[in-house]
């Protein structure tokens, strides 16, 4: 199933699909010869927009939940990429610690976990699952709704060691993006291994990062195929500390909605695009879908500031919109890449019938349609027309969502605190 793009403007997606198709052979040793120069994150989830002139990421989760929305078929992809991730790191690997968010009540994420538990396990280690909330005491069962438990127990920090009662792991699986700051139990952690690393997480991270990663790869992409890299970019710009309840607190993120704005208007005009440009407002940090605005006019910000007043002064980052001309039964739907090491394992298609096509989907109310991966997204289908083919579009997806994950693997490389040691 390749969901209908409505939409007049799909020849450069076409165009891109078939140049991609074709430079498949060559477009794979690239990224052979990355993956032997760069170590790709642990595991990644990425958020696509497909408008039909341009296909982009427009978010890169490096702590990814969602492993629940992936189909039964995805599996044995997740299990064998699973295997290699291990083997790299720890081959004589036996445990796995998996640390999961601190609230974890919410029943879509116990089911997440509870198919990464699965995934791990039928890669062959004993996976438990390790609480950093300091209030719990004792292991607790969580309830499924598939009428199964959870145990989730408390951590134990012996020396460099982190562990459970009775339960040492070579390989520690973070699975909660440190939105609250680090906890002292995970630090100096030296005789294990800390997966993703510490600054991966949000108290380090920052979007405008990844994306200033992300434009150096989609150059080095786009030269290797012959084509304008802005297709698979999404330019952006980056604001300090930003107070939107202060007097004056707008100037900054004002001046960056006007330039590119004007920017996207040229593009729009060189590729004869008949919309309207809009630029998507965000924290810098963080992946809980708050505090996102939509903004067509600088003016419009005036406006929006009442519904800004509630996010935190901080760091703000100003994105192309991408709009996303996708629709499953008439609902707007933007795609969604799973990769665990360097493997694309599976994904899905984020659905809300009632957001617009120029709006944040990561909100109440979406809803998940598997991708149709299980066709295999690896193996294009050599002939077939572009836009008629679903492994070939999900081959597509798949290319662009490793473009997002190598980008991830400079933005961890260039943000480690320990490699200053050795410069």
């Amino acid at each position: 199933m390749v969901p209908h793009l409505i939409t007049a403007l799909t020849g450069p997606i076409n165009e891109l699909e078939a140049r991609i198709l074709d430079s498949m052979p060559a477009i794979e040793r690239w990224f052979r010869l990355e993956w032997m120069e760069h170590t790709p994150p642990f595991y990644t989830s990425v958020d696509l927009r497909n408008a039909g002139f341009k296909l982009a990421p427009v978010d890169t989760n490096l702590f990814p939940g969602g492993f629940n929305n992936l189909t039964p078929e995805m599996l044995p992809l997740a299990v064998q990429a699973a295997m290699a991730a291990i083997e790299k790191i720890c081959p004589e690997a036996k445990n796995l610690l998996l640390i999961p968010e601190r609230h974890t009540r919410n029943t879509f994420y116990l089911t997440s976990l509870q198919r990464l538990i699965q995934v791990f396990t039928q890669a062959g280690l004993n996976v438990r699952l390790g609480s950093l909330d300091p209030a719990l005491k004792a292991p607790a069962q969580l309830a499924l709704p598939d009428g199964s438990e959870l145990a989730v127990e408390p951590l134990v920090r012996t020396r460099g060691r982190l562990g459970l009662k009775d339960f040492d792991p070579c390989t520690i699986l973070l699975n909660n993006d440190l939105s609250d700051g680090i906890p002292k139990v995970l630090e100096d952690l030296h005789q294990q291994y800390l997966l993703p690393p510490l600054h991966a997480g949000w108290a380090v991270r920052r979007k405008s990062r990844h994306f200033q990663s992300y434009e150096e790869v989609a150059k080095k992409f786009a030269k290797l195929l012959g084509m304008d890299p802005w297709l698979i970019n999404p330019m952006y710009g980056q604001c300090g500390n930003v107070d939107f309840r202060a007097a004056g607190g707008l100037e900054c993120v004002q001046g960056h909605v006007e330039t590119l704005l004007a920017k996207i208007r040229r593009k729009y005009k060189e590729y004869g695009i008949g919309e309207k440009p809009f630029v998507v407002v965000k924290p810098d940090r963080s992946a809980d879908g708050m505090g996102i605005v939509t903004v067509r006019d600088p003016k419009e910000l005036e406006a929006l500031a009442d519904r800004l007043r509630d996010v935190p002064a901080g760091e703000v980052i100003i994105q192309e919109g991408v709009p996303t001309y996708e629709r499953i039964n008439d609902a707007v739907a933007e795609p969604v890449v799973y990769m665990i090491d360097r493997y694309v394992v599976g994904g899905f298609y984020r659905v809300h019938a009632e957001r617009g096509i120029d709006e944040n989907l990561n909100a109440p109310g979406s809803s998940y349609v598997p991708l149709a991966f299980a066709e295999s997204h690896h193996l294009p289908r050599p002939g077939a027309k572009p836009g008629a083919s679903a492994p070939n579009r999900f081959y597509m997806y798949g290319v662009i969502g490793r473009l997002a994950m190598l980008a991830a693997a400079y933005e961890l490389e260039a943000t480690d605190p320990e490699a200053e040691i050795y410069e």
